[in-house]
C-alpha cells in the first residue's frame, strides 16, 4: 500500500474512534463559532483569541459566484481570485477593450467600474436553531411531510430574522441534519473593479498547470465595496504583510469552501463513484470539447467562452480527481473500515443502538435514486437545457407560480428572504452573447436526447420537431429574454402576464416545469429528507461519542483551516515550500513561451526593474476545498500573507478524506502582489492603500 493511501487508512480509521488524532493533523474545515483551541495550541503553540477569530469572520467576504475574498483597507477594498473575479472583469469590459487580456487599473475611484450582478456577504452572527428546527418536525410524519414542515420553519426564521435585523438571513444545515444554524450577514451588492492583472499573468500555465505545482500565477483581482454611493468602512479588514510565510509554520486560511464529503456513508460514497461522478464527467466532456471547438473559430469566440471554458475544464479536472479517489480499494476500504468500527460502537450502545437503522435507509434512498438522479440533473438542473437566457425564463414561470403562495410553502430560493439575491441575478444587466447561446443550448439538447433518448415524450416535445441547432436558433433568437426591461415586465405582470406570453423560452420553461418540479420532488421526499433524517441520527450518535471534535462537511460557509507551510517530495524531488518571479521566467523560456506559458509583454519589458527572488507562490498543509478560492491565508498576528487560488492534485482527493502527505493547498505570496503592483503595472497608490499608509 503506499504512503498516501496508508495515511489515509490510519487517519480515516483513528478520526472516528480517537478524537485526539486532530492534534496530529491539520485536518478541519472548522467553524467559527466552534475553532480548533486546543489543537492549535498544542500543536503550535498558538491562542486563538476572540478578537483573532472575530477579526477573521468579519474581514472575510463570501462572492455570490462561488468564490471567497477578504476586506484589505479602511475604504471597503477586497482581494479575491482572478479566476473568481475573471467573469466580471469579462462583463465590464467595453466592446472595444478586453481586459481580461490586457488587464485593468483603476487610478481614481471615479474610474473604478461597477459589476453587474455580484453581491458579497459578509458574516455577523452565528445562532443555533438546531432545537427550534427540530420541534417543527412532529412525531409520526411521513418523509414528505418532514421535508414540508422543515422547509416551513427555515423559511419563517429567516424571514423574521430579515425582518428584524435587515440582514441576509440563511439557516445552513450541518452535520447532514444534525444541527442548524441560522447565519446573519450584511450584504452589498455595489461592487466595482479596481485592478485586475492580464488572464496570461494570472493564469500562467494554463489548464496545463490547473492543481500541479509549482506555479506561477498572479491570481488576484481588486475590488472596492460601496454602500450608498461611498467606500464601504468595514469593521475588520486585514492588514497586507511585507514579508509573508514562514517555513513550517502556522497559516490559518479563512474562507468559504464548497462541498465536501467526508462524513457520506458507504452507501453514499459507492452512489457517487458509480452513478453521480460518471455522469458529471461525461458533462463536463462534453461541454468542455464544445466549448474548445468554439474558441478555435476566432480571437472573439475564444473571448466570448473563455470564462465558461475554465469553469468547465476545472470541474472536469475534480471531478477526475474525485473519481480516481473513489476507485483507490485503499480509500474507499479505509471508509468501510471506519464505518464498520463506528456502527460497531453504536450497536455496543444502547442508547444509541436505535441509530443503526440509519445506514440501511440511506442505502435503499441512493438505490431509488440512481433510477432518477439523470432526469433530475437533465430538467431540474437544467444540464440539458443549458442557457442563461432559459434560466431567466424557468425563474419568471416560478417566481409567478410561487408569488401567490405563503412564504412558507414556497420553493426555498423564492422566499421573501432570499428574494433580494434572487432578483439580483434575475435583472442583471450583464451582456449575453446569442450566439454562445445558441451554441451551449444546442450542445445541451443533444446531451438531453443523448442521455434521455431521442424518442422520450419529453425530449420529443422539447425539440418540437427540429435538430438540436435547429431548435436551438428558434429559441435563442425569437426570446425577448434579452431585454433587461423585458425581464422586468414578466416579473411585476405576475402569473396573468406568464399565461399570456408567447416568449419561446418561456412556452419551454412552462412546457418543462411539470416534470422537473416532479422529479425535484421525488429528490427532496424520497432521497434528501430520509437521508437528512438519518444523518441526524448518526450525528447524534457521533455527538454521543466523539462530541464536537469532527468539524461538519463544507457547506459554502465561513470556516477555518489551519496548516503549515511546507514543501513536499514527488518521485524523488524535494519541492519547495516557495517559487520565485526567475522561476516563472524560466519556465517561460524553458516552454520556448508558447501558450498557455506565455508572460505579458509589460512583464518582458520590465524584467530588469524585478527582484526575480521575490517569492511568488507558496504551499501549505491547511485543509481546502473548492468554494476556497480567493480565501486569505493569515499568519498568527492576523496579517494576510497570501491568497489561496488552488490544490495542487494530489489534494483532490480531499472531497472524502484529509492527507498531508503530499497534499497541499497553494496561495499567492503577498511579496509578490507587492512587487507586482510596484514595478510591473505600476499602482502605487494601490500599494499604499494596502499598506495604510
Amino acid at each position: 500500500m503506499n504512503r498516501i493511501c496508508l495515511s489515509i487508512v490510519l487517519v480515516t480509521l483513528t478520526a472516528l474512534l480517537d478524537r485526539e488524532i486532530f492534534v496530529q493533523a491539520d485536518e478541519g474545515m472548522w467553524l467559527p463559532d466552534a475553532p480548533p483551541t486546543k489543537q492549535l495550541a498544542d500543536r503550535y503553540k498558538f491562542t486563538l483569541t476572540d478578537a483573532y477569530r472575530e477579526r477573521a469572520m468579519k474581514a472575510s467576504i463570501r462572492l455570490n459566484n462561488g468564490g471567497s475574498g477578504g476586506f484589505v483597507s479602511a475604504d471597503g477594498l477586497l482581494v479575491t481570485n482572478h479566476h473568481v473575479g475573471a467573469e466580471l472583469v469579462a462583463k465590464v469590459s467595453p466592446k472595444d477593450r478586453d481586459y481580461l487580456k490586457e488587464g485593468f487599473y483603476a487610478k481614481k475611484r471615479a474610474d473604478e467600474l461597477k459589476c453587474p450582478d455580484l453581491e458579497i456577504n459578509v458574516l455577523q452572527e452565528i445562532r443555533d436553531v438546531t432545537a427550534r428546527v427540530q420541534k417543527a418536525i412532529k412525531p409520526g410524519l411521513s418523509d414528505a411531510e418532514a421535508a414540508a414542515a422543515r422547509r416551513a420553519i427555515i423559511a419563517r426564521i429567516e424571514k423574521e430574522t430579515s425582518e428584524k435585523t435587515g440582514l441576509r438571513a440563511d439557516v445552513v444545515t450541518l452535520y447532514q441534519g444534525g444541527k442548524y444554524h441560522l447565519y446573519l450577514y450584511k450584504r452589498f451588492t455595489d461592487i466595482r473593479l479596481v485592478f485586475a492583472p492580464e488572464q496570461a499573468a494570472a493564469s500562467f500555465g494554463g489548464d496545463v498547470d490547473n492543481f500541479e505545482y509549482p506555479r506561477f500565477n498572479l491570481d488576484v483581482c481588486f475590488f472596492r465595496a460601496y454602500e450608498d454611493g461611498k467606500p464601504v468602512k468595514p469593521t475588520h479588514h486585514f492588514r497586507w504583510s511585507e514579508k509573508g510565510p514562514v517555513e513550517n509554520d502556522l497559516v490559518i486560511v479563512t474562507g468559504h469552501p464548497g462541498t465536501t464529503n467526508r462524513l457520506d456513508t458507504v452507501a453514499m460514497l459507492r452512489h457517487r463513484r458509480d452513478v453521480t461522478l460518471p455522469y458529471l464527467l461525461a458533462h463536463a466532456r462534453f461541454m468542455e470539447s464544445m466549448l474548445i471547438q468554439y474558441s478555435a473559430r476566432g480571437s472573439g469566440e475564444a473571448r466570448m467562452a473563455a470564462k465558461d471554458l475554465q469553469r468547465v475544464a476545472n470541474r472536469r479536472k475534480v471531478f477526475a480527481g474525485q473519481y480516481q479517489a473513489l476507485l483507490d480499494p485503499a480509500i474507499f476500504a479505509a471508509k468501510k473500515q471506519a464505518e464498520d468500527a463506528f456502527r460497531k460502537s453504536v450497536k455496543a450502545d444502547e442508547n444509541l443502538k436505535p441509530s443503526d437503522d440509519a445506514w440501511p435507509r440511506i442505502e435503499a434512498a441512493y438505490k431509488a435514486l440512481a433510477g432518477f438522479q439523470k432526469s433530475y440533473s437533465l430538467l431540474e438542473t437544467a444540464d440539458g437545457i443549458d442557457s442563461r437566457l432559459f434560466g431567466f425564463a424557468r425563474r419568471l414561470v416560478r417566481l409567478a407560480a410561487e408569488k401567490s403562495k405563503a412564504n412558507a410553502e414556497r420553493l426555498p430560493e423564492y422566499s421573501d428572504a432570499r428574494r433580494p439575491s434572487f432578483e439580483l441575478s434575475l435583472f442583471s444587466p450583464a451582456p449575453i452573447y446569442p450566439e454562445l447561446e445558441r451554441l451551449q443550448l444546442a450542445g445541451s439538447l443533444s446531451f438531453l436526447a443523448e442521455h434521455l433518448g431521442g424518442t422520450h415524450p419529453l425530449v420529443r416535445k422539447v425539440m418540437a420537431g427540429k435538430s438540436p441547432a435547429d431548435r436551438a436558433v428558434e429559441l435563442v433568437n425569437g426570446t425577448k429574454l434579452r431585454d433587461l426591461a423585458e425581464r422586468k415586465r414578466l416579473a411585476e405582470g405576475g402569473q396573468k402576464a406568464i399565461d399570456e406570453s408567447t416568449d419561446p423560452m418561456i412556452v419551454l420553461a412552462k412546457l418543462i416545469d411539470p416534470e422537473a418540479r416532479n422529479v425535484r420532488k421525488r429528490h427532496e421526499d424520497e432521497v434528501e429528507e430520509v437521508v437528512r433524517q438519518s444523518q441526524a441520527k448518526i450525528a447524534g450518535a457521533r455527538f454521543a461519542l466523539l462530541g464536537t471534535d469532527v468539524p461538519p462537511d463544507a457547506t459554502f460557509t465561513l470556516r477555518l483551516a489551519f496548516g503549515a507551510v511546507k514543501g513536499y517530495g514527488v518521485d524523488g524531488e524535494k519541492l519547495p515550500f516557495t517559487t520565485t518571479f526567475g522561476g516563472a521566467f524560466d519556465k517561460a523560456d524553458k516552454l520556448e513561451n508558447r501558450d498557455p506559458f506565455i508572460l505579458p509583454k509589460r512583464w518582458h519589458d520590465r524584467k530588469a526593474k524585478l527582484d526575480l527572488d521575490t517569492p511568488f507562490n507558496f504551499v501549505s498543509t491547511a485543509d481546502t476545498i473548492g468554494g476556497n478560492s480567493g480565501s486569505p491565508v493569515l499568519n498568527r498576528t492576523g496579517e494576510l500573507i497570501g491568497v489561496n487560488f488552488d490544490r495542487n492534485r494530489h489534494g483532490l482527493v480531499r472531497n472524502f478524506v484529509y492527507t498531508d502527505v503530499q497534499a497541499r493547498h497553494i496561495a499567492v505570496h503577498c511579496q509578490a502582489v507587492l512587487e507586482a503592483l510596484r514595478k510591473l503595472y505600476p499602482t502605487e497608490s494601490l500599494v499604499k492603500e494596502l499598506m495604510g499608509r
